[in-house]
Order: structure tokens, then sequence, then C-alpha cells
């Protein structure tokens, strides 16, 4: 018993009675390549590097001196306290003046007027008199007058005069600044110029710079070479150096 023909069937009779070769299954040669399939190019490999940290440093002589001075009196009132306060700041004032210190170049820190007290005895505090005190910070532009200009404080003040500090420093700290970062930078060159060099390469381009630290100009640690000389005809001081120190990271290709 013959099978009924479906029209597909039909059709692929009629194509083959025509001559007409019959559609097949496209080959593997002809079926589309997926895009993961496809010959990628490699990407060249990343260059090495070598990645160092620099210190450097750089110091001067102080060209300037800030002296902390001041005056405190006591008496039994306030207004008299008051009263020899002004008159020894009076005298403070007076003094640095006349050692060619300009106006521009002091400047009053602080002004105070305490009570002052006896021990609690018998759990009763008893007034005994007031304290009045004024500090000044005076700006010394020429380091070999510092020791001077304290002694002509303590001399027109007397038992009044206080000292409470002498920094030394640099007027523009910029030089030194960048002194140090220069110095640090050397010093990562160096370094990473002896690492290439132990692993058989040649340093090549700097890839980046980065500075991790800069510290602002500071007195450096007295050695033992530091002798006063600061103080002629006055108090003996001793100025030193003012250091700056700065810290960098570099990265550098290795060829």
């Amino acid at each position: 018993m013959p099978f009924p023909r479906t029209p597909v069937a039909a059709a692929l009779v009629s194509l083959l009675a025509l001559g007409v070769p019959a559609l097949t299954a496209p080959t593997a040669a002809a079926l589309p390549v997926h895009p993961a399939a496809a010959a990628r190019p490699f990407a060249p490999d990343s260059p090495a590097t070598v990645t160092v940290t620099g210190e450097g440093s750089a110091s001067a002589p102080p060209d300037l001196a800030i002296v902390g001075a001041g005056v405190e009196t006591s008496a039994k009132t306030s207004q008299s306290a008051l009263d020899a306060q002004n008159k020894a700041a009076a005298a403070l004032l007076a003094a640095v003046r006349a050692q060619g210190v300009a106006d521009r170049d002091i400047r009053t820190e602080s002004v105070s007027l305490d009570a002052l007290y006896d021990d609690h005895t018998g759990g009763t505090a008893r007034l005994t008199g007031y304290r009045a005190t004024q500090s000044f910070s005076v700006k010394v532009r020429e380091v070999t007058k510092v020791g001077v200009v304290v002694q002509a404080v303590t001399d027109a003040t007397g038992e009044a005069g206080r000292i409470g500090f002498v920094a030394f420093d640099v007027s523009d700290p910029a030089p030194l600044r960048a002194g140090a970062r220069e110095a640090a930078h050397a010093d990562a060159h160096a370094k990473a110029e002896q690492y290439a060099r132990l692993g058989g390469r040649r340093l090549g381009r700097l890839v980046s710079l980065s500075e991790d630290a800069s510290s602002s100009p500071r007195p450096a640690p007295p050695s033992a070479a530091d002798t006063p000389g600061a103080g002629l005809g006055g108090v003996p001081v001793a100025p030193g150096e003012i250091r700056a120190t700065a810290t960098v990271t570099a990265v550098y290709e290795l060829d």
C-alpha cells in the first residue's frame, strides 16, 4: 500500500523529475565562524618596571630668628599689677626698637590679668594679689644680633622680664624645599639604575613620579661643630642650620 505524499515530499519529487538537484545541508566549511573562534593578535607584553623610593634633604644657615619675650608683674591690687606690667612692657619695646627691630616685626601674643590666692587653709582661699603678664614675638632679621636683643630685653625689664624661646628660620623656604626635592629625585634615580644593573637590564624612561612627603624647613639637630656665634656682646646662642626634607616614589621602565 503506497504511503501518502506530503506537500514537501511531492515538491522534491517534482524537482528531481525536472533534473534540479535537491538542496543539501551546508557543509562545515560554509558555516559562519563564531567571533570567539577567530584568530586574535596577541597583545605585546607589558614592559618590566622598577619602583623605588628616594629621600633627600637640603640645608642652609638661618637668616632670621623669632624671640619669644614678655613681662610678668605681681601686686596687691589689679591696677598696681597692670601699671607695673605696662611699664615693663614699654621698656621691653623700647629696648628691641633700639636694636633696630622694626615695629612690623613686633607683635603682642597675649595679655592676661589673674587673681592670686594662697593655699586652701581651713577650706577658704584667700585673695593675696594679682598677676599681670604680656608676651611678644620679636622677629630679628639680623641673626648676628639675636643675643644682643635678648640681653637688651633682660637688661631693660629686670625682674619682670621673661624669655620664652628663640627659634631660627629662613625667610624664604622655597629654595630649600626645591633642593630637597632635587636630592630626593637623584636618590630615586640612582637606586633605580642600581636595580636595573643588578637585574641585567638597562634603565628606561620614567613612568611616574609622586611626592610622598615634604617637610617645612626646620632647625637641624646641632652638631659638635656648632659654636655660639650670634650672641656676640649679648646672650650666647647657636643658630645651627635649617633643613628641609622630601620623599618621592618613582617608577621606571626596564629595557
